[in-house]
């Protein structure tokens, strides 16, 4: 029976030590085996290992990319315009030993990056304009800011995979200036446009007017000519019917008179009997009984 419980000792000594003994880094953990707080080993690799129980602990770090959202900073560009940045970066901690010793632990590490993220987007977007800070040079400058952050970030033991800016505002302030600016511009631009459309208006009814008169007076020319023709051919078709009977061509013309002459109308004739107008008529006078 005292056997028994020593075995049982025994079988509890040997779980409680392999279980402080064995500890498993995940994939996306790297760890750092401390004895009394010195460094003696550095696990990179996921797995099962072991430590000295009680003598040594493990401390495990984080080796995925991960996201840092700084808060928004106020910028004054070169030209004294303010800014208000919104920046976000994304780190890897590929030196865990330096980043244990040089900032501890994740919480540290990303106030420190946070200040240093700020001071250089402050240094480097304070030296341009604002009109450069809001247009594409923008991804110049930002790559300025993670070469100057990535170098000090060296020292921690962390590489700076990207800075952008996440958002660009302006001040309340500014941003009603600015409005009133923009939109002055823009009436200022609609009045050019409408003076230009109603010149182009002016010069294309001119031309136009212009096309029309030139267009009407050779169509009255061509007209008048083609009228003179028209009078010349009919005044040569009458002589060369005159020629060929003048006392057919004088009884159609009188025709032609009678027939505009006394058909009804308010206008009388007094004409005497014996009047040329009435040659075809025949004799007027009455024959003798």
């Amino acid at each position: 029976m005292k056997l028994q419980k020593i075995i049982f000792s025994i079988f509890i000594l040997i779980f409680i030590l392999s279980f402080f003994s064995i500890f498993i880094v995940k994939e996306v953990n790297q760890a750092i085996v401390l004895q009394f707080g010195d460094p003696k080993r550095i696990i990179l690799n996921p797995g099962l290992n072991f430590k000295i129980p009680f003598i040594q602990n493990v401390v495990l770090i984080d080796k995925r990319i991960l996201n840092l959202d700084s808060p928004p900073e106020e910028v004054i560009a070169s030209d004294q315009k303010r800014l208000i940045v919104d920046a976000i970066a994304r780190f890897k901690i590929v030196d865990p030993l330096k980043f244990y010793i040089s900032v501890g632990n994740e919480r540290v590490a990303r106030s420190r990056l946070a200040t240093i993220i700020n001071s250089r987007i402050r240094n480097v977007l304070g030296q341009q304009e604002l009109q450069t800070l809001l247009s594409k040079d923008r991804t110049k400058q930002m790559a300025i800011i993670q070469d100057g952050v990535n170098l000090e970030a060296k020292n921690f033991g962390i590489e700076i995979i990207d800075v952008r800016i996440k958002r660009a505002d302006l001040p309340q302030a500014n941003s009603e200036a600015i409005f009133r600016r923009m939109q002055t511009e823009r009436e200022r631009e609609a009045k050019e446009f409408r003076a230009r459309g109603a010149e182009m208006a002016t010069t294309i009814t001119s031309t136009a007017d212009k096309d029309v008169s030139i267009i009407l007076a050779n169509a009255n020319k061509d007209s008048e000519i083609i009228k003179g023709e028209g009078d010349g051919l009919r005044n040569k078709i009458f002589a060369d019917a005159f020629g060929k009977d003048p006392e057919f061509f004088a009884f159609y013309r009188a025709m032609q008179a009678y027939e505009t002459a006394l058909i009804g109308g308010e206008t009388s004739l007094i004409l005497s009997p014996d009047s040329e107008f009435f040659k075809f008529f025949g004799n007027t006078k009455p024959k003798s009984q």
